[in-house]
């Protein structure tokens, strides 16, 4: 097969090392022979992309413009170099976005998700919020075609929360989830899924909360105004919860974390901390017997398994976090959507709303 499709397509581009991205008509990507061009379908936004948006400092010390963005979404295989074995065109998929090195200690030992040498596609090279993407053959992810796009194309956050869940005993355990963007919210659903009994969201802002009530947490619980610890006390008879799964990344949030947990359970943190965050190691960990882990992406390839199988089981009803539709020339309205907190997932069409 050619290594080129000849033509141009749209897409979003980061032009330079400044705020915005602009949309802009370039060439469909070159792909190599071990190498997947997928015809983009559905994407969707993640805060990463918002990152990138806004040019922070995280993206400033990360980002080399000219980037296309977006490593969340669904597609169909419409060309492929001719040393892949694994695909046809027209077949439905999806993607792992970070591509492991196959050579690092963690790589040759089961832990690829934790590579030392990852590169993440649409954050160090092009990536979906275009209407062509390039993906290595090892990363593509094929899909059942029962699985509707809108799900499809948030496998990636999705298996954030399935990891997260998953990382230890969760069936007949009490949770809580601090943090309610999309990723906390999945993992309400991962739980209920699994066997989770009493589910505790916590989470300041009022829409999110409306939302964990809709992805059937059990009590959605305002910290900036009720007494979180005292409440969940209450309920789980003076214990604490088993598990706590901290999506927020906010010191108030790990904070509240580590005062919720019962002795001897679990808090798997995902949620990222923009600076150190102190802890009495004694009182918090030590002496309470608690088990802390750090979760970094997604398993590979047993989290889009695991989360294979839930979405076919029909357990997850995911529709309450997707909030917006939008056609991709229409990007920077949906930046301005996620900045006012009214949004949760926005996905984003190539060829316009179908």
């Amino acid at each position: 097969m050619p290594s080129n499709m000849p033509g141009k397509m749209l897409a979003v581009v980061k032009p330079e090392a400044a705020p915005g991205a602009e949309i802009r008509e370039v060439k469909i990507p070159g792909y190599g022979r071990t190498d997947v061009l997928v015809k983009v379908k559905v994407a969707s936004i993640c805060g990463t992309d918002l990152h990138i948006y806004e040019w922070d400092r995280w993206a400033q010390g990360r980002i080399h413009p000219p980037l296309i963005p977006g490593h969340e979404f669904c597609g169909e295989v419409v060309a492929f170099g001719d040393e892949v074995t694994s695909v046809k065109e027209g077949d439905f998929v999806s993607a792992e976005m970070h591509v492991a090195c196959g050579k690092c200690l963690q790589c040759r030992t089961g832990e690829a998700h934790i590579c030392q040498n990852v590169k993440i596609i649409g954050v160090d090279t092009d990536g979906a919020f275009a209407e062509y993407v390039v993906i290595p053959e090892s990363n593509i992810w094929k899909l059942d075609p029962a699985i509707p796009q809108e799900y499809a194309s948030i496998l990636d956050p999705l298996g954030n929360a399935v990891h997260t869940v998953l990382a230890g005993e969760i069936a007949a355990k009490t949770v809580a989830v601090t943090g309610c963007g999309p990723i906390g919210l999945f993992s309400i659903a991962v739980a209920r899924a699994v066997g989770a009994t009493t589910i505790f969201a916590i989470e300041v802002n009022e829409h999110r909360r409306k939302l964990a009530t809709r992805m059937n947490a059990d009590y959605a619980l305002d910290p900036s105004k009720e007494d979180v610890r005292a409440i969940i006390a209450e309920k789980t008879g003076g214990l604490g919860v088993d598990v706590v799964l901290e999506m927020a990344g906010h010191p108030d949030a790990i904070r509240t974390a580590f005062d919720i947990i019962r002795r001897g359970g679990r808090i798997s943190l995902l949620g990222l901390t923009s600076k150190p965050i102190p802890l009495n190691f004694s009182e918090d960990i030590i002496f309470k017997g608690i088990t802390v882990q750090g979760i970094n992406g997604r398993r590979m390839y047993q989290t889009w398994y695991q989360m294979t199988a839930l979405l076919k089981s029909g357990r997850l009803d995911l529709h309450p976090v997707i909030t917006d539709r939008i056609p991709m020339k229409d990007f920077s309205i949906a930046m301005a959507r996620l900045k006012t907190g009214e949004a949760s997932k926005i996905l984003v069409y190539p060829n316009g709303i179908k």
